[in-house]
């Protein structure tokens, strides 16, 4: 009954007929629809809310073809944006040919908070709540005995202590567990918050505060999953594998980068929204609790994930708040909402919540499919190109090579990434990453010769002090940027396809940003500014992420451009040069990155007009994990804010970077001694210094604390700070590396094993002497 074919075509009248026709309207609602009486009038309308002058009107539109937990659904929907009605009913459609959605409900439970201050003993307080919470319960429950009888009612109360700025201490604040069955349930919650302060209040021996629902509903949460097989994905020119695969890499860029998951969540919330318009349902709660939800990891992310099935099929899944109702007063007094209620025809609010998380994943995918296909149809073939690179069997350690290489070659074929695959297989093994040892069996990167490249780094010990001539240690990682220059026709094109860049490079100095800014000064030093040629970057290191990026960007092109008009530029140019471009990009750097970059050794580093830089020897391999948290860390701004902190206190911060000095120095005897614990307290030492000098920040200290609590001997921030990554040092033990990598990723962070020292020096970086 939710499938009428060619709707869209009919005029309203038959619309309507074709509806009442298929049983989803009552004759009552019939009429009521043909002769416009189901509208919103404006005597009603004034009692509903103040100052009324008037009625505005919105489309109400059907969303069809919906199967749900197998039961046909015509959606009512308001909205007044174009195309998503259309999206919906045909990601619906879609979704049927493998079944339908599939989705599940909790409880509809809503927490009303009570928050008491100035309580003298918080834990105490705690304990007396939770001995008294039936009374507390009792007493919420007397307040509202119909809900009772209907099987609602509270259920549970929660105590959380939460710190406080003010002079009262931390506060104490009760969650009221309340099932509100068919009902949204915000004035029942309120009511009884109200209801029972006094008692908390006695109990707590405080003040309430504040008590009132809260909007984040996750006691009421709605999962929905869709399988979507390829021949139903394939279509506009593409195969189901190519749109399949252009979804999840397009669902990834939602889930690490938070610009992305903004765009891609609303679109979530077209479909979900418009339902709750329809229904009556307060859609600015529903749309807070859902972007706090997506807000609870590490950083703000996707609220659904697309992935590729055992059977090569599309699934997608969208976990999501949903608080919602289908009884009371402010649904009933719009008699559009209710006819819209009965067309829909579910049973109760658990049931709308489920066919809303239906509807927001359908969205989802429609828009998603839509940007996938459009994309590819545009030009930019980055999505399609690892489709086809996937299909050529290219192995994982040469993926991202093949891909890069592929756009760049014009010829997005099959044969061609086999040939490309097959190429790299035959060429030398570079180990990327000097100083750095593989693990054992593991398939080394691999790097075509065409490609330079400039070396990642990780600091253990001497952030920020190091630009006030303290002392730094600091190792290369097995992570690089490679860059291929070869000449061209016309102006300088820069290509990084895995930054989605591609363009001329700016020489007005007013459109210029650091990045033109450093090229520009790059092209002018070595007298190639007149030149035109083709920059095709590689980038292994994650931008901003405190893993000496800019560095690496800039010896990698150095190192390129040297290669492709045989310059001859020894390392120390290299060097100089990486390090002018430093200070384009942080203003005031040690030094120590470009020298990393560039020279691929383990080394102790100070800055100064003759710079130290001593290699140092690591005999024994020393495991580390790299944790990333996805913020992007900017060092020029770290590094200004303790260069103003310092200006203000001079003798107080000389104070600290002497001590960072000290504990650098101790830890350079320590990895040469392979003296693991006293090199991990020095860390854990020099954090809290760079705690207390406001560089870190939330998310790096939940990964320090992660990494110890999985056995870390030591963890810091690695970088600037203020974001960025974090390492942990790993007792030999084989199997701590690969716990600790994966409890930061289960918390929504990114990790990276790597090894250091072990073999007594590090190799030249594919593409540069050493």
């Amino acid at each position: 009954m939710a499938r009428i074919p060619k709707f869209y075509k009919l005029s309203v009248t038959e619309r309507v007929r074709a509806v009442r026709k298929q049983g989803l309207l009552s004759n009552q609602d019939y009429q009521a629809l043909v002769s416009g009486e189901h509208t919103l009038n404006v005597d009603s309308a004034d009692k509903m809310i103040e100052n009324v002058i008037g009625v505005m009107g919105l489309p109400v539109g059907l969303g069809l073809n919906f199967l749900i937990n197998g039961r046909e659904y015509a959606v009512p929907l308001v909205v007044e944006e174009p195309s998503i009605v259309a999206a919906l009913s045909s990601a619906a459609k879609v979704a049927r040919a493998g079944g339908g959605f599939e989705v599940e409900s909790t409880e509809p439970i809503l927490i009303g908070q009570i928050q008491v201050v100035d309580v003298p003993h918080p834990q105490r307080a705690r304990a007396a709540l939770l001995q008294r919470k039936d009374e507390i319960i009792n007493l919420a429950n007397s307040l509202h005995p119909n809900m009772v009888a209907r099987g609602g009612g509270a259920k549970d109360l929660e105590v959380h202590i939460l710190p406080s700025s003010g002079q009262g201490g931390d506060m104490v604040v009760v969650h009221l567990l309340v099932d509100t069955r068919d009902a949204m349930g915000a004035n029942l919650v309120n009511t009884m918050c109200e209801g029972v302060a006094s008692l908390v209040e006695n109990i707590a021996e405080g003040k309430v505060f504040l008590r009132i629902l809260s909007n984040l509903t996750d006691r009421a949460m709605v999962r929905a999953k869709v399988r979507i097989p390829l021949d139903a994905l394939a279509g506009k020119g593409f195969d189901g594998e190519q749109v399949r695969d252009g979804i999840i890499l397009a669902n990834e860029f939602a889930s690490i980068d938070p610009y992305r998951a903004a765009t891609h969540n609303k679109g979530i919330m077209n479909g979900i929204d418009a339902v709750a318009l329809a229904t009556g349902n307060d859609w600015r709660a529903i749309e807070a609790g859902a972007h706090a939800w997506a807000a609870r990891g590490s950083h703000y992310a996707s609220l659904t994930q697309w992935t590729k099935g055992e059977d090569g099929a599309l699934l997608g899944q969208l976990e999501i708040p949903l608080k919602v109702g289908t009884v009371g007063g402010p649904l009933q007094s719009n008699p559009t909402v209710g006819m819209n209620l009965r067309l829909l025809g579910v049973k109760s609010a658990r049931e709308l919540a489920e066919v809303m998380g239906a509807v927001g994943l359908a969205q989802n995918f429609s828009a998603v499919r839509a940007l996938v296909t459009e994309g590819i149809q545009q030009g930019h073939m980055t999505l399609h190109a690892r489709s086809v690179v996937a299909a050529a069997g290219a192995p994982p350690e040469v993926f991202d090579t093949v891909v890069d290489r592929l756009i760049a070659s014009g010829e997005i074929k099959i044969w061609k990434a086999r040939e490309l695959v097959a190429s790299l297989a035959t060429d030398e093994v570079h180990a990327v990453g000097s100083g750095s040892r593989e693990t054992p069996n593991a398939p080394a990167p691999v790097v075509a010769p065409p490609m330079a490249a400039g070396h990642g780094k990780i600091i253990l010990l001497g952030e920020h002090a190091v630009v006030y001539g303290r002392h730094a240690v600091a190792a290369p990682v097995p992570l690089a940027i490679q860059a291929h220059v070869e000449k061209a026709r016309d102006g300088v094109q820069m290509m990084i396809p895995r930054w989605g860049v591609e363009q001329r490079l700016h020489t007005r100095a007013e459109k210029q940003h650091s990045f033109d800014k450093s090229m520009n000064l790059i092209l002018e030093s070595l007298g190639l500014q007149d030149q035109a040629m083709r920059i095709e970057i590689v980038p292994k290191v994650p931008r901003a992420m405190g893993l000496g990026g800019s560095a690496a960007l800039a010896v990698a092109t150095i190192r390129g451009l040297d290669r492709c008009f045989e310059l001859g530029l020894d390392d120390e140019q290299v060097n100089q040069l990486a390090f002018e471009c430093e200070k384009i990009a942080h203003g005031t750097p040690s030094g120590i990155d470009n020298t990393l970059s560039t020279y691929g050794r383990a080394i102790l580093f100070r800055a100064g007009d003759e710079p130290l830089r001593r290699e140092i020897a690591i005999p024994e391999p020393v495991d580390l994990v790299i944790g990333i948290s996805g913020i992007e860390s900017l060092t020029a701004a770290t590094v200004a804010r303790v260069r103003k902190a310092r200006d203000a206190h001079p003798a107080l911060y000389e104070g600290i970077f002497d001590q960072i000095d000290a504990l650098v120095l101790r830890g350079v005897d320590a990895l040469a001694n392979h003296e693991l614990e006293t090199l991990g307290e020095l860390m854990n030492v020099c954090q809290g210094l760079l705690n207390a000098m406001q560089v870190s920040s939330w998310e790096l200290e939940e990964m320090i604390q992660i990494a110890r609590r999985e056995g870390a001997l030591g963890a810091k921030l690695t970088g600037g700070g203020g974001g960025g990554s974090i390492i942990a040092l790993c007792p030999s033990d084989g199997e701590t590396p690969a716990r600790i990598e994966t409890a930061l990723k289960n918390a929504g962070y990114q990790a990276l094993g790597v090894t250091i020292g072990g073999h007594g020096g590090g190799s030249d970086p594919a593409g540069g002497g050493a």
